[in-house]
């Protein structure tokens, strides 16, 4: 089509003007506008390409949910929720129990006859001799299981086979969805008294307990069916604090007559910060009251009266890696009892007024797979009152203990340990050599030891 010479006239008008009004704008815009062009350009192919991607995407979840309505069963009555099914006692593997084995057996040798070993108590304190024998000994054989029971507790159970039979030394449940940093624990347990007591045997140190354990908790330790409530704020360096309620049946403190209901109570707490890259502090006091009736002072008498014990413990624990430590332990305990001394064979009642005392002091350096170790122990270092009828009674020298020991560790799971005790706790001028060479091992998931 041909232009007509007007047509033609406007046409280069309007080139010449856009001519010179390009020319017009410094060279710099020019640049700018070629730079927006291609920015707006790329954009646009990342744009297409995201449209494409969004409509892929609904295209397959529209085949999705098309599947699924179509495989929908039909319509089931509600049911409640269940927490597991199928495995042990209806539990899912989750929830099935963490079992294990743990065999403590020990040779014992000593310079004491046999009648001299079952008659070697503390007088003033108990009238219970030891309970070794020369040649091997069975300390226990432990069962223990854990599981999850629910989302709101978990069970613990110790069950351990001794030379005596099979007993429950431990069955509790312990909550796991209390707020505010609360746990309760229900059933029968080691206390939180002290540092010892919550131990089982195996995890000692040592063979047997230190002598102030003996004198003031027997050999089971207080382990009394009960209820313990722990609080764990939240503060600058670790803090607990509990309280318990038992049924009060340890022998040596309240006797073991539980049928009076929950009358002992107990109360502790145990503080924990960090020295440096590997060094660790645990101390807290303890404090333990009930109503007592004992035949576990003298023979042939029986006290009734009211018990404190009250405990204060130290640990000092470094550790740079696994098989190298250093271990300070030491906890004090002092005893206070008041109340009435019966003679079951006269019917004769006096008063007796106790206050008595005690300590020990342990260290134990690992190296590799060896342990060496050494333990002090002392009764009555600051309180020795034995008052019957108001008459202070005198039962001679203070008990007193020193041990030594040296363990191999084969592996994580088993234990040779050697000791030597020089034991002067009879207040007689008679020493006791004993020599134990111990072995443990472990079958089994057994659950971390706490610090």
């Amino acid at each position: 089509m041909k232009l007509t010479s007007f047509t033609q006239q406007t046409f280069y008008l309007l080139i010449l003007s856009m001519l010179v009004s390009a020319q017009s704008f410094p060279q710099d815009i020019n640049e700018r506008i070629k730079t927006l062009e291609e920015k707006l350009k790329i954009q646009q192919e990342i744009i297409q390409k995201q449209q494409t991607i969004i409509q892929q995407l609904q295209e397959e979840l529209q085949q999705i949910k098309a599947q699924t309505v179509s495989e929908k069963p039909p319509a089931q009555p509600e049911e409640k929720p269940v927490y597991a099914s199928g495995g042990l006692f209806g539990a899912a593997s989750a929830y099935n129990p963490n079992i294990s084995l743990i065999l403590d057996t020990f040779g014992y040798s000593t310079n004491l006859k046999e009648d001299e070993l079952e008659n070697w108590n503390i007088p003033g304190f108990i009238k219970e001799g030891l309970h070794h024998q020369k040649g091997m000994n069975i300390h226990a054989a432990e069962l223990y299981l854990f599981a999850p029971v629910d989302p709101f507790f978990n069970l613990y159970a110790t069950i351990p086979v001794t030379q005596e039979g099979v007993e429950l030394e431990e069955a509790y449940l312990v909550t796991t969805t209390l707020p505010a940093g609360l746990q309760a624990k229900i059933g029968k347990f080691k206390s939180g008294f002290g540092r010892l007591n919550s131990q089982h045997a195996h995890v000692w140190n040592f063979v047997d307990q230190p002598l102030v354990y003996r004198a003031f908790t027997g050999r089971e330790g207080i382990n009394e069916k009960g209820i313990q409530l722990t609080w764990l704020p939240k503060f600058p360096i670790y803090t607990q604090f509990g309280i318990e309620a038992l049924q009060g049946e340890n022998e040596i403190l309240f006797g073991n007559d539980g049928s009076k209901g929950l009358h002992a109570f107990g109360t502790f707490a145990k503080m924990s910060f960090d020295i440096g890259s590997y060094g660790t502090i645990l101390f807290g006091p303890s404090l333990m009251i009930g109503d007592t009736k004992t035949d576990s002072i003298e023979q042939d008498h029986i006290f009734i009266g009211d018990t404190k014990l009250f405990g204060f413990e130290f640990t000092y624990k470094w550790k740079p890696s696994r098989w190298k430590s250093f271990l300070l332990q030491s906890e004090y305990l002092l005893r206070s009892q008041k109340g009435k001394l019966e003679d079951t064979a006269t019917s004769t009642l006096h008063t007796l007024k106790r206050s008595q005392d005690g300590l020990y002091l342990q260290t134990i350096y690992q190296t590799g797979r060896w342990g060496f170790g050494a333990r002090y122990d002392l009764l009555e270092p600051f309180k020795d009152t034995f008052k019957l009828d108001g008459v202070q009674t005198s039962f001679g020298d203070k008990p007193w203990r020193a041990s030594a020991m040296v363990e191999f560790n084969p592996s994580e799971f088993s234990k040779i340990r050697l000791q030597y005790n020089y034991d002067r706790s009879s207040r007689a001028n008679i020493t006791n050599n004993e020599v134990f060479l111990q072995f443990i091992g472990g079958v089994g998931a057994h659950a971390a030891h706490t610090f």
